[in-house]
């Protein structure tokens, strides 16, 4: 897909891994709708890059507001033609403490925005991308996700933000698989460790391990490392139903059992 002149939706793009991404498409002649709940940086972030960016504040786990945001990107464009899947919240909690157990409630939250969030936009976006006009690939529209490698090796404290993460990887070849008869391509990358607010809010040991084990380059990622990627994807037309590693070839080991049982 060539991004200059397309309309590209970015959830969650005020910050982050999101802002690198809207940035990255600007540059590249893309138009772009950011959907996000820190109306202070998006606000901020539309003014930096100028018209080719627009802000709809929207919770990305709610139908009706993503739907209206869509519908007035649709008015202010005429065409969506990619989404950039970004939004997403990470926690730590352990499942079994010395008084009482994950709290069920933020389990629930987790999943609900991290997996829920992401596919509620992408449903959402699809329905409008497939009466897109077919690109000279047959190609109508591409949709990237964005999981973590807690996916694929969480840490102890991270069922709830590894489960969210390991279902959107499960969706990506399914969702491929049915949109594209539409042209509709779909990908997820999997980020390890970056410089992102995300990142900056693990405990310290916890960004010291992970940060420890990147093989090669010896620091941890930086969004535009992210939004590279996200370039390749979309101008690549080969690349669908797959997700990608982004992390410098992190393999993060098991840290600790936990406690035997009855020492709590």
């Amino acid at each position: 897909m060539d991004m200059k002149g397309s309309v590209f939706i970015v959830a969650g793009g005020a910050s982050g891994l999101g802002e690198a991404a809207v940035r990255m498409l600007v540059h590249y002649g893309a138009l772009v709708l950011i959907l996000d709940q820190n109306e202070l940086k998006g606000r901020a972030l539309q003014e930096d890059i100028g018209s080719r960016v627009a802000f709809e504040k929207a919770d990305v786990t709610s139908e009706f507001q993503v739907r209206n945001s869509l519908e007035r990107g649709l008015a202010r464009y005429g065409d969506i033609h990619g989404v950039i899947n970004t939004a997403g919240i990470f926690h730590r909690e352990e499942v079994v403490k010395e008084k009482g157990t994950h709290t069920m409630d933020v389990f629930s939250e987790i999943v609900r925005v991290n997996l829920a969030g992401t596919f509620n936009v992408t449903r959402l976006a699809a329905e409008i991308m497939k009466d897109n006009q077919p690109d000279e690939n047959g190609e109508r529209g591409i949709i990237i996700q964005t999981s973590a490698s807690a996916a694929f090796e969480g840490l102890p404290g991270q069922a709830a933000f590894a489960a969210s993460m390991g279902g959107v990887n499960s969706m990506t070849l399914p969702l491929a698989r049915e949109l594209s008869p539409y042209g509709i391509r779909v990908m997820t990358v999997a980020p390890g460790s970056f410089f992102t607010p995300m990142h900056q809010a693990k405990e310290e040991n916890l960004r010291e391990l992970a940060e420890e084990q990147v093989l090669f380059p010896d620091r941890i990622g930086s969004p535009d490392e992210y939004a590279l990627l996200v370039k390749a994807i979309i101008s690549n037309p080969m690349l669908n139903g797959e997700v990608i590693r982004l992390d410098g070839g992190v393999r993060l080991p098991g840290v600790s059992r936990g406690p035997e049982p009855g020492g709590l």
